[in-house]
């Protein structure tokens, strides 16, 4: 089944309607591998202290991670740092890839 969260991101973008930000809060190494075309580089243990000064509080954020796990971790970060509209994209890079989504692969 297709993640809902990565379809309707790759349709927006489609669309030309980028008015958010894609969060990849894995590792550096892993993010060098492949991630999300697009897509902003903050590692897990840096999210609480870098978002506050990378996004604005109103700003949509979707955030992937190497698992749901990770994912979810960041969302909660995130709003307890006051940014209201945060998503996870459950599945993360593969799942985005299955609906057909830019990526660069290194």
């Amino acid at each position: 089944m297709l993640d809902s969260v990565a379809h309707n991101l790759k349709s927006r973008l489609e669309l030309g309607q980028p008015g958010f930000t894609i969060v990849d809060v894995r590792d550096r190494s892993s993010y060098n591998t492949g991630h999300i075309t697009g897509a902003v580089p903050i590692p897990l243990a840096e999210l609480a202290s870098r978002a506050k000064t990378a996004f604005h509080s109103k700003r949509e954020i979707f955030v992937y991670g190497e698992n749901d796990d990770q994912a979810a971790q960041a969302t909660q970060i995130l709003k307890e740092a006051g940014f209201a509209h945060v998503t996870e994209i459950k599945g993360g890079l593969s799942a985005w890839k299955s609906v057909g989504g830019a990526t660069v692969e290194v």
